[in-house]
């Protein structure tokens, strides 16, 4: 019987197993199950305990990971859709010929409208004896060097009543807006977040009301009003704009249902309540402020043709471009009709302005123009 270390690799220390390929202190000096293999203070020290236990403390961690996972979820979420959204907006607005154009008339107005009693050569109000002395049933005075617009029919500056009838115009066009603005948000929301029959509802409701002309309805609100005035104006111009916001709104929260900071706030077991107010209802707004911009050129034109029938403030010392257009420009538009082509020539710039803002908006906003 040959000797056993005779035998080839017999005796012969193998591969892997001298000093230099296991270094002290490595799982080569010591066996498996050793102290050595796993320090106090690792998972396996404390691998002890019941599988009950076990399992709470996998559970825990994976909990634990899951939630900083979803926690990072949801900021890089809020971060994409909030911060860089807006800012790739601003800067595509920016480069904009028409948002450039549309921003330089929408502020030109409000400017006007808000410093008219310092920009206005004239009280809107005051009878000129120059102006009034050449009156006549087929004559109006034109412009002249201290009324560079010429004379209404009553032989009041029609430069001052131009200037501060864009304060009235203003006033209207926003209070109008955020009425709207204001009632159809709460009817999105609300059919947005509760859904069921509630949502049945108020959408069929609206489709009803979007089925109508604006201005037709708006005619038939004013109309149902025991006196025609100011306030009868923009409230029938507010609810008329109810349906545009509360179906925008509530086709946005719908989308954002389904989103991933949405759904990680669901998984983390934030409320309901809170999920709507703090995230789907803040990220759903940015669309509906666009409309704002819109429909304020739709309430300009709709509260101008109100007063152009007749329907509107019935106060003829009011400076209100549709007034003008309908009392003094539809009288008199055979013997003087600049009292026409002033108002009508403010409403349409004004109103384009705003249209061509919005249209900038709606289309910075826009995620298939993010580059």
């Amino acid at each position: 019987m040959s000797d056993p270390t005779t035998r080839p690799g017999v005796g012969k220390p193998r591969t892997g197993d001298s000093p230099v390929d296991h270094p002290a202190g490595t799982p080569a000096d010591h066996p498996a199950g050793t102290p050595a293999d796993h320090p106090a203070g690792t998972p396996a020290d404390r691998s002890g305990g019941s599988p009950a236990e076990l399992r709470e403390r996998s559970i825990g961690r994976l909990g634990d990971r899951k939630r900083a996972r979803l926690d990072e979820l949801a900021r890089a979420t809020a971060d994409q859709g909030g911060v860089s959204l807006y800012r790739d907006a601003l800067r595509r607005l920016r480069r904009n010929p028409v948002a450039i154009v549309g921003f330089v008339i929408v502020g030109l107005f409000v400017l006007v409208a808000l410093f008219a009693p310092l920009i206005a050569p004239h009280d809107p109000v005051q009878r000129f004896d120059e102006l009034t002395r050449d009156l006549t049933v087929d004559s109006i005075p034109g412009a002249t060097a201290g009324h560079p617009f010429g004379s209404d029919p009553l032989g009041r500056d029609f430069l001052s009543r131009m200037i501060h009838g864009s304060r009235q115009t203003l006033f209207v066009g926003v209070l109008a807006t955020l009425i709207g603005l204001t009632l159809g948000v709460l009817l999105g929301a609300v059919a947005g977040a509760f859904g069921g029959w509630v949502d049945v509802v108020l959408m069929r409701l609206t489709d009803v009301m979007l089925a109508l002309p604006s201005l037709l309805l708006a005619i038939t609100l004013v109309a149902m009003a025991s006196r025609s005035s100011q306030w009868t104006v923009i409230f029938a111009v507010a609810i008329v704009s109810v349906p545009i916001f509360a179906r925008l709104l509530r086709g946005s929260m719908l989308a954002q249902r389904e989103s991933d900071h949405v759904l990680a706030a669901r998984a983390l077991g934030v409320k309901e309540r809170n999920i709507v107010l703090r995230h789907m209802l803040p990220n759903s707004l940015t669309a509906v402020i666009v409309q704002a911009t819109l429909t304020f050129a739709v309430a300009i034109l709709d509260a101008a043709a109100l007063s152009f029938l007749g329907l509107g403030d019935p106060d003829i010392n009011r400076a209100e471009w549709g007034l003008m257009l309908g009392v003094d420009g539809q009288r008199y538009f055979e013997v003087r009709p600049e009292l026409a082509y002033y108002p009508a020539l403010a409403i349409i710039v004004v109103a384009l302005g705003f249209t061509l803002l919005g249209e900038a908006m709606r289309e910075a906003i826009d995620p298939k123009n993010r580059r």
